[in-house]
């Protein structure tokens, strides 16, 4: 009886990671080590491989088996509303600036599966200011991407999508956003008509707009130092004079090169480029 190893070694995981760069171009060398390590053997393991020579030619040579691979160590975890202070403080604050502009643009870096991109087109709409908005929602994931653009979510998380919107301020009835059928639930196209969804890679591609606001919530604590500073750098490349930047609680520009460039306009981790 042979006894498979019960997880992937650092060196193995090394060679892997290169590997991975030349057979599909995505890199994930500067994700930290230990998070990767960590889902990179859940996958091995869930995924019941008859050795690792299986796993390593599963996940290098057939794209089913990869795309599964990219959705395992891209985090994907998120909701509508998630941390309603924060939406309220942008309801109140960061909304009132950006309505005094002609035409607004909005980047969601490491959108998941949309939540958040929906959450903010609501806000825009009870704004009264959606029609002149543009929200790219980009994401390493393709999977991920395809599924945001449908706009359709389990009709079971709505109670508590629901919750989170009123604590964040919501001026309507959450319900009617979206319509039910059976456990599903469909967001207004009045909704994604203002949305433009792309595969994006913060690793390796670049700028490709001038935005007022950039949102990156917990996306940055999954990257080693020298990514964060790099993707951090990107935004900067992005953002507008006087444009506001959004990151997760635990992520911060404190330290990096970008720093001096910024105030701090909210405890709610949020910057605004200075003039």
């Amino acid at each position: 009886m042979v006894v498979l190893p019960s997880k992937i070694e650092e060196e193995e995981l090394d060679k892997l990671l290169v590997e991975i760069i030349d057979q599909h171009g995505y890199d994930f060398t500067q994700y930290s080590k230990a998070s990767l390590q960590r889902r990179i053997n859940s996958f091995y393991i869930k995924g019941k491989f008859n050795s690792y020579a299986e796993f390593k030619k599963k996940i290098l040579h057939d794209s089913y088996n990869f795309n599964l691979f990219v959705e395992e160590i891209t985090v994907n975890v998120t909701e509508m509303f998630r941390d309603p202070l924060f939406y309220k403080t942008l309801r109140n604050k960061i909304i009132p600036v950006l309505a005094t502009y002609p035409f607004i643009r909005i980047w969601h870096a490491g959108c998941s599966t949309g939540e958040e991109v929906y959450s903010m087109a609501i806000l825009l709409k009870e704004a009264g200011i959606l029609h002149k908005s543009l929200l790219y929602a980009t994401d390493v994931n393709q999977s991920v991407i395809e599924k945001a653009k449908k706009g359709i979510f389990n009709n079971s998380a709505m109670q508590q999508y629901s919750e989170n919107y009123n604590n964040a301020g919501g001026q309507q009835d959450f319900s009617s956003y979206y319509s039910s059928n059976y456990n599903l639930a469909k967001f207004d196209e009045s909704l994604t008509s203002r949305m433009v969804f792309s595969s994006h890679n913060l690793v390796s591609d670049t700028s490709f707009n001038e935005f007022q606001l950039i949102l990156c919530r917990n996306v940055l604590i999954y990257f080693e130092k020298g990514l964060q500073s790099q993707v951090l750098q990107l935004f900067d490349k992005s953002l507008d004079t006087l444009g506001f930047l959004a990151l997760g609680s635990k992520e911060s520009i404190k330290f990096s090169a970008i720093s001096s460039n910024y105030s701090l306009f909210d405890k709610e981790k949020i910057w605004r480029k200075l003039n």
